[in-house]
């Protein structure tokens, strides 16, 4: 039996998603740098800490704007949750909201023409755009919390950086190692967003280079017999 494909979202949807790209991926940004303001700097260096915690709370409130605006668009009443429960674990959990490029990564494997080459290119970046973005906030994270944990190796920003570049690589040195439960459970989801960032470059770099052997071989000029 065909597999039957998946229902096209509703135009108002559609057109929901692409005015709202651009600014809630600079809202994204603006949450992660008040997250990180929040981190690194000290308790009591105000008012830098309020304006922090306010830039946070406001970006979130943004992102719960957004995602009931698209639960009511969808048409999927409270099924919206569970068929976009990656967009639900975001709003829970903002600072994996670099996850959302997996939509675009999906959008390039679901075509069923050819895909255009600058398409690849856009998930390459994105993805790798995500890394960034997703070790850095996990880096935040992991400090934050094995700060003040004992027999902690991460003691400082930089050991935290460190960890997260050989996470998301996959190398995993050991030299530096979350201890507390919490900072093991950052550690495992990025290892598996890392796993996932180098499939979608890995894969999409593949098919890039596919195409472009293709449109070569449709170039050359048949070989006389």
């Amino acid at each position: 039996m065909s597999q039957r494909p998946a229902p096209e979202p509703p135009a108002r949807l559609t057109r929901w998603e692409q005015r709202t790209e651009v600014p809630l991926f600079l809202a994204g940004l603006l949450f992660l740098a008040g997250y990180a303001v929040r981190v690194l700097t000290p308790h009591e260096a105000e008012p830098w800490n309020d304006l922090a915690l306010a830039l946070v709370w406001s970006t979130w409130l943004l992102f719960l704007v957004d995602y009931v605006t698209r639960l009511r668009l969808s048409g999927l009443g409270w099924r919206f949750p569970r068929v976009h429960w990656v967009d639900t674990v975001v709003l829970l959990l903002p600072l994996l909201r670099p996850l959302r490029m997996v939509k675009v990564y999906q959008a390039v494997q679901q075509r069923r023409d050819r895909p255009r080459l600058d398409l690849y290119a856009r998930v390459m970046a994105y993805a790798g755009i995500t890394a960034v973005l997703l070790g850095f906030a996990a880096s935040l994270a992991v400090y934050h919390l094995e700060l003040r944990a004992p027999d902690a190796s991460i003691r400082t920003f930089g050991d935290a950086v460190w960890w997260a570049c050989a996470t998301l690589t996959t190398v995993g040195y050991g030299d530096a190692t979350p201890v507390t439960f919490w900072g093991r459970v950052v550690a495992a989801g990025l290892m598996a967003c890392g796993l996932a960032l180098l499939g979608a470059v890995t894969g999409s770099f593949s098919s890039w280079l596919i195409q472009v052997f293709a449109r070569e071989d449709e170039k050359r000029p048949p070989e006389r017999g």
